[in-house]
């Protein structure tokens, strides 16, 4: 996972060691390609050199998420966070989520929801739909989030914030952050696994 490489660079940054992912490059897409880009330096492609400056702008600017799937169910809160509990569980449970996975995906977007209610003076959007072997719930507000690796590191024991957001990345089976001056979107994705 690019984002993993990326943290274990950070995380050993004093020892100096390279930590790469490897990638097929002889028909990347574009979307993997900048994900591998956040991590370090991309493999080079011939004749194609990355600079340090090519590297920042990837991490600044990760690529724009791909349009939601088919069959997708919105629901738009200011104040109220019951119903946008009740619909990702419910959903969860239509989905095929075993009854600890669908609660784990309800707390997940809950804390995301919670932050544009915290955060912003926007209504945020949830968006719900199935993609082929796991759920997709997404959240969009008008709040920036200036960390590209927000809630990737565990908070320090005298942070102030930073916890939703991390347990966010503990319970989901993947995370997605996209924020800019336009706003935030987050999506969770949760694996439906077949029953035993």
């Amino acid at each position: 996972m690019p984002e993993r490489a990326a943290l274990d660079n950070l995380a050993f940054a004093p020892a100096e060691p390279e930590i790469r992912s490897s990638y097929d490059t002889a028909a990347p897409e574009p979307a993997v390609m900048a994900d591998v880009g956040r991590t370090g330096p991309p493999p080079s492609r011939a004749g194609c050199g990355v600079t340090e400056q090519d590297q920042a702008a990837q991490l600044r600017t990760p690529p724009p998420l791909p349009p939601p799937g088919d069959d997708v169910i919105g629901h738009t809160y200011r104040t109220d966070l019951s119903k946008v509990r009740a619909l990702v569980l419910q959903q969860g449970r239509a989905a095929g989520l075993s009854e600890s996975r669908a609660n784990d995906l309800v707390l997940a977007v809950s804390e995301v929801a919670a932050n544009t209610l915290r955060h912003t003076q926007s209504s945020g959007t949830l968006t719900i739909w199935r993609q082929p072997g796991e759920l997709v719930c997404e959240i969009q507000d008008e709040g920036t989030i200036a960390d590209p690796l927000a809630g990737q590191t565990r908070p320090g024991p005298d942070a102030t914030g930073g916890h939703g957001l991390w347990l966010v990345y503990q319970v989901c089976d993947a995370v997605e952050l996209r924020s800019d001056e336009s706003g935030t979107t987050i999506r969770m994705h949760m694996g439906i696994q077949p029953p035993s």
